[in-house]
């Protein structure tokens, strides 16, 4: 149990800096000893209310022609992510999930080694919004996401609001599909009431946090824990 509150504590903070990455710290703290099937529904309810603060926080940065685009792409890609979720092998599943942070990881890490933004080509923005759509409906993770739109935009609050309001679009679709799908149930919904507090608490005070360090610091930091996280996924479930 304790393990699930400095999970919830952790993921959030680092949502609070960067606007995104608590699904991947949230999931890589668990899936040693939770199925992805348990810890994505726990973590979707977990994000709605981050989200919606994050979102509101930088609402004057909010682009319709970023995130509605970017929405669409999101949800075509969840629903084969979510029927993915319930009925494939939880050890190809942690495989897959190792290596999806390897590479969002190594992709972040060169990127942010780079002055020179990424193009934006509206093919590569096409099939990493599907493809991320997929590891929505699959983990929850959001990082190849980000990847997304950070090359659609240009500041921190413009990066924060336009990629919580599709969060909000998705999660909002995935809450309907996974209870369809047996995914959500009461009881799900009574321990995400007892972590939400710890949530939120993680999320104000990375929040407090970004406005005095250096974000940019911090989220390579945390890029590389997720990158090493990753390889010890793989490695245990070969």
């Amino acid at each position: 149990m304790y393990l699930w509150f400095i999970a919830a504590v952790s993921a959030y903070f680092i949502k609070g800096l960067c606007g995104f990455a608590n699904t991947l710290v949230f999931t890589s703290i668990l899936s040693f000893g939770a199925s992805n099937a348990s810890i994505s529904p726990i973590d979707l309810l977990l994000g709605y209310p981050s989200n919606l603060i994050l979102t509101w926080e930088n609402r004057k940065a909010l682009d319709r022609k970023i995130w509605l685009p970017l929405a669409a792409l999101v949800l075509a890609g969840s629903i084969p992510g979510a029927f993915m979720l319930k009925n494939a092998d939880v050890r190809a599943i942690k495989i897959v999930f190792g290596a999806a942070v390897i590479a969002i990881g190594t992709e972040m890490l060169l990127r942010d080694n780079s002055r020179k933004r990424a193009g934006s080509s509206k093919l590569l923005l096409a099939v990493i919004g599907v493809t991320a759509g997929v590891l929505c409906g699959l983990f929850g993770v959001g990082a190849l996401l980000a990847a997304c739109v950070s090359r659609v935009t240009d500041t921190d609050a413009s990066f924060k609001a336009n990629i919580s309001a599709i969060f909000i679009i998705d999660n909002t679709f995935r809450v309907i599909l996974y209870t369809i799908l047996g995914l959500l149930t009461p009881e799900t919904v009574k321990f995400v009431l007892l972590l939400i507090p710890f949530a939120l608490l993680g999320l104000f005070a990375g929040i407090k946090c970004s406005r005095h360090m250096d974000e940019k610091l911090v989220r390579k930091l945390a890029t590389v824990l997720l990158i090493l996280s990753g390889i010890s996924l793989i490695l245990k479930n070969l």
